[in-house]
């Protein structure tokens, strides 16, 4: 039976993800930072574990407890809504450290074993926002971006030993707490300068009616998952889809 290892997979994309591939006879490892009581309905195909994937120790100790995983779901990830002049870049290092570093470090671990059985897949959850400049979102729009270089240059490394590296593009998602758990965890101190651009953008973004449902990224990490001619990038939700349309015409890729 194959196993996935999700991270972050309390709410939001890596929930639904996790619950997909239960749904679909999996076996799921999934990961959180805090697991919490009836977090997702019990199966005895279920693990639940904690892990902080700024944490060697923590990565150490899932891994292990997790066994040979047939797919890692990097999805740990946490947001940052502002204006450059208003980030902290402390913080700003943190959420390279979660975003980026958390995710090199969790495919460094499991590619020894996936190496050695000459299989396996590893998906990165990226944005929509690296496809076209989005203001207020100039950092976390560079750490995703990040990631799409990463993944797409792993891949080259990986398929050596028969492994597989994909990119998931999720769009905006109303029904997560993106926004809200980004201001909580790195702040929003927007300066006065911008604070007008600021709130028309965010204005903006909640009118639009194209979004990302939570079961259009499990869908697709499913689909860059199991399908072995998935394309390198994927994205996910109406939106996202719009916005890669537009770009796929605009450049020609």
């Amino acid at each position: 039976m194959p196993k996935v290892l999700i991270t972050g997979a309390s709410s939001g994309f890596g929930l639904a993800t996790a619950e997909h591939f239960v749904a679909k006879g999996w076996e799921v490892v999934a990961t959180m930072r805090t697991p919490a009581a009836h977090t997702m309905a019990e199966h005895d195909r279920l693990q639940i574990l904690p892990l902080d994937v700024t944490d060697a120790a923590s990565i150490a100790e899932a891994v292990a407890n997790a066994g040979d995983v047939d797919a890692l779901v990097n999805n740990a990830g946490v947001g940052m809504l502002n204006v450059l002049e208003g980030v902290d870049i402390a913080k700003a290092r943190e959420l390279f450290e979660t975003n980026v570093l958390g995710t090199m470090a969790m495919t460094q671990a499991v590619l020894p074993g996936m190496r050695a059985r000459r299989a396996g897949v590893i998906v990165n959850i990226s944005s929509s926002v690296t496809l076209r400049p989005f203001p207020a979102l100039s950092v976390y729009s560079a750490s995703k971006a990040a990631i799409n270089a990463f993944t797409e240059s792993l891949a080259l490394e990986a398929e050596l030993f028969g492994i597989r590296a994909r990119l998931v593009l999720p769009g905006s998602a109303p029904t997560t707490d993106f926004g809200k758990n980004a201001v909580a965890r790195m702040g929003m101190d927007v300066p006065a300068a911008y604070e007008a651009f600021v709130r028309n953008i965010f204005a903006s973004m909640r009118s639009s009616t194209e979004k990302t449902e939570a079961a259009d990224v499990a869908q697709a990490v499913w689909r860059a998952v199991t399908e072995p001619d998935a394309p390198m990038r994927q994205p996910a939700g109406a939106d996202a889809q719009t916005i890669f349309a537009q770009t796929a015409a605009q450049t020609r890729i």
